[in-house]
């Protein structure tokens, strides 16, 4: 066997070759099985499980486990445990379950990853959950808004039989299982290893902090990126890894380690920071690096932040018996030009000036083409993100353009094709509402559920044209605030995207009514016409807003073109 896939918790899992085999066997039973189809989520879980990242856990938590950690932070037999780990579905799902069912877990493809023997199932209370573990009731926090808005209503829990594990392509050599992390540390004769969990690159003042904490523990540094699923804005995780890798020179030789978790952020702020020290402890960390704001959302753009800056420090600190490691806090490294050095913010010498950079801010610059001080990172760093963020020049960019029907939304959008095909340095493609459901959407309805795949797939679309460098102009009516935000997030990844809100009011679009939609939705003939029985959600921040009342469509596409211009696009 794999010595590679042997549990701590002292089970045995199937390593790959066996896996194949098994997998053979087991293939007709688990046909005969119910299957769950894992998200991105589940399937990093189910990984961690199975690796034993997430150890003493040997599936996903029952509800007894599950209530326990919301309220005493340990699981039901009293062992110390921050977070919830279960896996949801949906209440269609939920409700044709029963307890004592073995359940096919598979991959999107539909590959037999494991078999779930079902314990428990219930329905979450989610206005709970999220007080308990994020503290916080607002939309804005990454991870209550997933909880809210992208879970199942029901959690299951059960003990699992891996079957395979969830095949990786890529890094092959960094894809560490926490046995083969620990036996690397047992090789190398390191007695001390401090733990970093990050999600972002690491610049200049990441490394100086890293190096002075590695110097004051005398402990050597065990890099852990995060390549699970991370916010939408964030840098991909082939551009990240890139970036460690081209940075391990800048350590003593043989004193760091880079071994990549597949995990999925909850940004839970304080109780996430203790699972990650959990986490990091399964792989051999003897200690465990928190940060300011560590596992946190990103601060709103009044700069205010959900968690207090030393609060997940503070809690860490306080369950440092019950972790079994040793917490290391860090306060935020600053550089002092006069005396071209590092230092911690509270050490820096009185009157001496400092200066710093978000990660949000660096990030910012890099997508806007903006200069990087040279202390803020390495030119090998920054090289690689240029690669994967070139100046907006040269990205891709979706224009989305929302409002209500006949507002003049596909007449701008059909002026700006035009514009863009004329200049001809990208490959431009029109996404109007209309053609699209013609060819993408002809089986949807237009109930909420059908509105919002269409949206979403006409966000898919225009985020793989922006991944590849294309122009995509998108005229949707898109009512719904929540599905924009998701198509953003999404679109963000690769490349600029630029929201118009064209602002025509309800009663200039019912005069401008060509197709007779207003009428018949005021005669009843239509049901949940959006403007009339169906809300439009305003957008609150577009960047753009337009009202063609006394606007031409040529007046309206100019001013979107004059920010493209002044944001550097065209």
């Amino acid at each position: 066997m794999d010595a590679g896939l042997i549990a701590p918790h002292g089970g045995t899992l199937v390593n790959a070759q066996a896996g194949q085999e098994r997998n053979k066997i087991l293939t007709p039973m688990a046909q005969g099985l119910f299957d769950i189809i894992l998200n991105d989520r589940q399937t990093c879980d189910l990984e961690l499980i199975a690796c034993g990242a997430l150890s003493p856990l040997q599936g996903f938590m029952t509800r007894i486990d599950y209530e326990a950690v919301l309220d005493r932070m340990s699981l039901a037999d009293g062992t110390f445990w921050p977070m919830p780990v279960c896996l949801d579905v949906d209440e269609k799902t939920g409700e044709r379950l029963e307890v004592g069912q073995s359940l096919a877990l598979r991959d999107q493809e539909g590959f037999l990853l494991a078999v779930l023997h079902l314990e428990d199932l219930w329905p979450v209370d989610k206005e709970r959950e999220a007080n308990k573990i994020f503290g916080i009731a607002d939309p804005a926090h990454y991870g209550f808004a997933y909880l809210m808005n992208n879970m199942g209503r029901y959690y299951l829990g059960g003990k699992i039989e891996l079957i395979n594990m969830p095949v990786n392509y890529d890094f092959k050599q960094l894809r560490l299982t926490p046995q083969e992390v620990r036996y690397n540390i047992r090789k190398l004769g390191w007695q001390r290893v401090a733990g970093l969990v990050t999600r972002s690159p690491l610049h200049r003042p990441h490394v100086e902090m890293t190096l002075a904490t590695m110097r004051e523990i005398r402990a050597n540094l065990l890099v852990m990126p995060v390549v699970g699923i991370t916010r939408a804005e964030d840098y991909d995780y082939y551009t990240r890894v890139r970036c460690y890798r081209s940075i391990t020179g800048y350590y003593p030789p043989d004193s760091v380690m880079v071994s990549l978790l597949p995990f999925k952020l909850r940004e839970a702020g304080p109780r996430e920071a203790l699972l990650q020290a959990i986490i990091a402890k399964n792989y051999g960390a003897t200690h465990f690096i928190v940060g300011p704001q560590q596992a946190s959302p990103p601060s709103l753009s009044d700069g205010t932040a959900f968690y207090e800056p030393n609060q997940a420090k503070d809690l860490a600190m306080a369950m440092e018996d019950r972790l079994g490691l040793k917490v290391v806090t860090v306060d935020e490294m600053v550089y002092c030009p006069s005396e071209d050095k590092f230092c911690f913010e509270p050490d820096c010498p009185p009157g001496t000036q400092s200066v710093s950079m978000s990660n949000e801010e660096l990030r910012l610059r890099i997508r806007t083409g903006r200069k990087i001080p040279e202390w803020a990172s390495y030119p090998e760093v920054i090289r690689e993100l240029r690669r994967a963020f070139p100046p907006p020049r040269k990205q891709g960019i979706t224009v989305f353009l929302t409002g209500l029907s006949g507002a003049g939304k596909s007449t701008i959008a059909k002026i700006l094709y035009a514009r863009f095909m004329e200049i001809g340095d990208r490959p431009v493609t029109l996404l109007d509402g209309d053609i699209v459901r013609r060819n993408l959407s002809s089986e949807l309805g237009f109930s909420k559920e059908h509105r919002d795949i269409n949206v979403r797939r006409i966000g898919y679309v225009a985020s793989e044209i922006t991944k590849n460098r294309g122009i995509a102009i998108c005229a949707p009516i898109a009512p719904y605030a929540q599905t924009r935000l998701d198509v953003r997030r999404e679109i963000e990844r690769y490349g600029g995207f630029i929201e118009v809100f064209v602002s025509t009011p309800l009663e200039v679009c019912e005069l401008r009514d060509r197709k007779g939609m207003y009428a018949k939705a005021r005669a009843g003939l239509i049901q949940g016409f959006t403007g009339v029985d169906d809300p439009y959600m305003e957008p609150v921040a577009p960047e753009i807003k337009v009202d063609t009342t006394n606007l031409t469509p040529e007046e309206a596409a100019q001013e979107i073109l004059l920010f493209m211009g002044h944001k550097g696009y065209i």
